[in-house]
């Protein structure tokens, strides 16, 4: 038997997502008859603790029995239990500076760390992930702030819905201007940007087109690979050779500024990948771009004049295109960029977010977690038994400095 405990979030500010929805730990119970599942209280999950309890799941206050612990965001370093197997977003991949403390204490606790990020394919396709809800919210964000610059229609907020159908619900008698789109990206941030111009009815059209014509109701073009980038020196674009080397190819996004009224970005990027624009260009009159839902979220990234991650709270930030600094948002002025850098977006729709990542968890991890063996678990696990994984060993000076 495999006992499994759904832990208490406890980063501040607490994240409202849960691995495992109440339905969802019941549906468990029966498809696996050899795993038991108990869940720590908690005051600030989506689903209240009465709904497990309700769906036959105990709560239990210590987990020190448990075999596996599901939590969503890092586990401060007082509550990890030393010896067990932990699945959360751990953030230490990429040798982020401020969790390496929490890198040192998973290896001097000898836990077997197996980070959702690092659950891959073969192919290196990421298993999970919250990217389709942070591009469902991105979109809602993005003309909720349209709307409120241009004082052409209102929407309420994501997080004060119940749910992604009562979010949806309200765009039944909302008519949307004749405002253009420019959506980039190809991943599950894209695919939840376009859920949304779908629920909007907002028509699709070629980039050639977009650049050039005016339309009397709302359109979106989509931007990717060869429509997003061209060697510098062939003017191709080859997807392989984009991954390997980035620095090699320009970015063909700048006509779009003077096109676009609205970017919702969801592209990949690192220091090597293109800038879309550059902080410059804002100043140019032909500029036309006022609202930028930045859902990929990198400060100073492909998005230049992203100034830092906002919060749900408060989610919106002006830009003033002179002097480049924030301003007060929702300005009826060409002279400020609106700029929505929200960096924990599927947070605003926890339910259907983690109905979402725990249909992924049930499906492709928990048969693994019960094989004798499993590449997928071995590829995710970062470190174990007070040593780093051989995948993660390029990490050595991180972990055990």
């Amino acid at each position: 038997m495999m006992k499994i405990g759904l832990i208490r979030e406890g980063k501040t500010p607490p994240d409202t997502r849960v691995a495992l929805t109440p339905q969802q730990c019941a549906d468990v119970l029966k498809l696996y008859p050899g795993i038991q599942l108990v869940a720590e209280p908690s005051p600030n999950r989506a689903f209240a603790d009465q709904e497990y309890i309700d769906a036959g799941i105990r709560m239990q206050a210590d987990l020190s029995d448990c075999d596996v612990l599901l939590g969503i965001k890092e586990v401060p370093i007082d509550k990890l239990i030393p010896g067990k197997t932990y699945f959360f977003f751990s953030h230490t991949k990429k040798k982020q500076p401020y969790n390496q403390k929490l890198m040192h204490a998973l290896i001097e606790k000898k836990i077997r760390m197996i980070d959702y990020e690092a659950l891959t394919y073969d192919d290196g396709a990421r298993i999970l992930g919250f990217g389709f809800f942070a591009g469902v919210v991105g979109a809602h964000n993005g003309l909720m702030t349209y709307g409120k610059k241009t004082k052409k229609f209102s929407l309420i907020p994501a997080h004060v819905c119940k749910d992604m159908q009562e979010m949806l619900h309200q765009y039944r008698y909302v008519k949307l201007p004749p405002v253009k789109i420019a959506v980039t990206g190809s991943g599950r941030v894209t695919a939840g940007l376009l859920e949304i111009m779908h629920h909007w009815d907002i028509e699709s059209v070629e980039p050639e087109d977009f650049l050039v014509k005016e339309y009397d109701y709302p359109v979106y073009t989509l931007l990717k690979g060869a429509n997003l980038y061209e060697n510098k020196e062939t003017g191709t674009y080859s997807r392989e050779d984009f991954h390997h080397h980035p620095e090699k190819y320009r970015c063909k996004f700048e006509p779009f500024t003077r096109a676009a009224d609205i970017l919702m970005n969801g592209i990949y990027w690192d220091k090597t990948v293109p800038r879309l624009f550059e902080k410059t260009d804002i100043a140019d009159p032909a500029f036309r771009m006022n609202v930028i839902s930045d859902v990929t979220c990198d400060e100073d990234g492909s998005v230049p004049i992203n100034m830092g991650a906002s919060t749900i709270a408060d989610p919106v930030y002006g830009i003033d295109k002179a002097s480049l600094q924030k301003t007060e948002p929702f300005q009826n002025t060409d002279a400020t960029i609106d700029v929505m850098a929200v960096d924990n977006l599927p947070n605003e729709l926890p339910r259907d977010a983690s109905k979402h990542f725990g249909e992924h968890i049930i499906k492709y991890i928990l048969p693994e977690l019960l094989a004798a063996q499993s590449t997928i678990l071995e590829r995710a696990t970062i470190c174990r038994e007070g040593k780093l994984s051989s995948y993660f060993e390029y990490l050595s000076d991180y972990a055990y400095n």
